[in-house]
This record gives C-alpha cells, structure tokens and sequence, in this order.
C-alpha cells in the first residue's frame, strides 16, 4: 500500500486547521439547523467547513477526488480520494458539546490510508495511516494491551444505532469492564490513545469511517467489517474497532454470526 507523501500530509493538517477555524466560529453560537432527508442534523458550520477543506484541495491537489458528506463526489475514480465529514456528531456540536470532530481520510485506489481525526474545541488532532504512526498533538499514541473482554471498555454512539447488534453488543458489554454511550468519531480516537479497547458501530457510511481505520491501525489497534474485512470504499460500514488483535480476534465470531 502505498505511503503519503510528506504534500499529502502537510495537506492534511492544513485541511484541519481550515475547518477547525470555519467550526470554532459557530460553536455555542445561534445558527440554524436544518434536518436531511435521513433526519440527521446538519448547519451551516458543516457546509462551509467542508467548502473551505474542497478548496484546499483543489488548488493543492487539483487531481485528486473528493468524497464530503455535504457535497458529494468530485473526481471520485482518481486514485487519491479525500474523504470529508466536516463534523461528525452533529448533534453535540448543535448543543455546544465538544464531543464531536472532523474526519479527513486519503484513499488510494478505494484502500484508506491516512486519517486525521481532529477536535476544533479542544484543539485535539490525531493523525496516523500507512508508514505514519499516530499521533496525538505531535506525540505519540498506543492504543490499549487489555486483551480480555473482562477488562475491556467498550462503546459505540448508541444502542439505537445498532439495529442488528445491539444484542450482541450488549452481551459483550456485561461481560465487559462497562460500557460507554456516546462520542460517534471520537470513541475511535480515544481507542487510539489506549483509553478504551472495543468499539461496536453498524451503518456507518463511507465518510464516516474513511479517516478512523488507518488511525486505529497504525497506533497498535485493528478495525475491520464484522468478517474481519479490511475498510474499503464499498464496505458496509458495520465495523468493530479493537485496542489489538487478540482482543479483535476474541470478539469477533460473535459479530460476524449477524453476516450469516
């Protein structure tokens, strides 16, 4: 697979500085929300952040393809493609809480590569990917060595998001140190620092998980589909994240019994 370059990279950055500045400008502010036709919020912060990362791009990169929650595909067969989600967790960023983030994947050929997971508030940024080690501020993460169930801590967004899962999610988090609700992109990047060890999500799009699997990956961690499939551009976005692959291999039979 191959590595981003040190342009790629520094773009990278580049498009979350951009965003984090159009996001912080709205934050705990009055602003409109406006409900899409699968009922999930989104505002004005969203559109222009991802306008102002679409930008970049194309006066940096002009060749490669653009994938946003917001505006859709842009030269989407190039063999680089960003893949933009301006702010994931809509919902706490409506009701001032910094629980949200902005997601910036690079694929090659369809195969996730690079990811920034990036808190505007906090100025939290998490960044990692093929030959690039994560990173949390510049320094670097490990994701958890807690390869039991007993002593894991386990998340998704919500059991209401696991139409299909959520008995088996919450199987595994009895038997689990607890679990916790909530968070949607920044549980992964949490996973990434080692705070906590699974994560458990189903239908999550392209956008959404593009930028979260190659910082799992590359800070010790291993997040694939419910088969053991590594993300791709056409996966179907039931995913589970784990802090190492035995703690992966331990869960997942249970996950992949709902792909029968």
């Amino acid at each position: 697979m191959p590595i981003p370059s040190a342009d790629q990279l520094a773009l990278a950055q580049q498009l979350a500085d951009a965003s984090a500045e159009v996001i912080r400008g709205y934050y705990r502010q009055d602003f409109a929300i406006i409900d899409k036709d699968d009922d999930s919020p989104v505002t004005q912060a969203d559109r222009e952040a991802e306008k102002a990362m679409r930008a970049l791009i194309e006066a940096r990169r002009p060749q490669d393809g653009i994938i946003g929650e917001e505006f859709g595909e842009q030269n989407a067969d190039a063999d680089w493609v960003w893949v933009l989600d301006p702010v994931d967790g809509t919902k706490s960023f409506t009701v001032g809480r910094p629980l949200f983030v902005t997601l910036i994947g690079l694929m090659y050929r369809g195969e996730p590569v690079l990811g920034v997971i990036n808190q505007p508030v906090t100025g939290d940024r998490w960044i990692g990917g093929e030959g690039v080690p994560t990173t949390l501020n510049g320094a670097a993460v490990r994701s958890s060595a807690v390869g039991e169930l007993a002593g894991a801590i386990i998340g998704t967004t919500g059991p209401e998001y696991l139409p299909r899962a959520r008995p088996v999610f919450e199987s595994l988090a009895r038997r689990s140190r607890y679990q916790i609700y909530g968070g949607d992109g920044y549980l992964y990047a949490q996973l990434a620092s080692g705070w906590l060890q699974l994560v458990v999500e189903e239908g999550l799009k392209l956008h959404d998980f593009a930028a979260l699997a190659p910082v799992i990956n590359a800070a010790g961690g291993r997040m694939t589909d419910w088969q053991g499939k590594a993300l791709h551009r056409h996966s179907e976005g039931c995913v589970l994240a784990a802090a190492n692959a035995t703690l992966h291999a331990a869960v997942l039979p249970e996950l992949a019994a709902l792909t029968v």
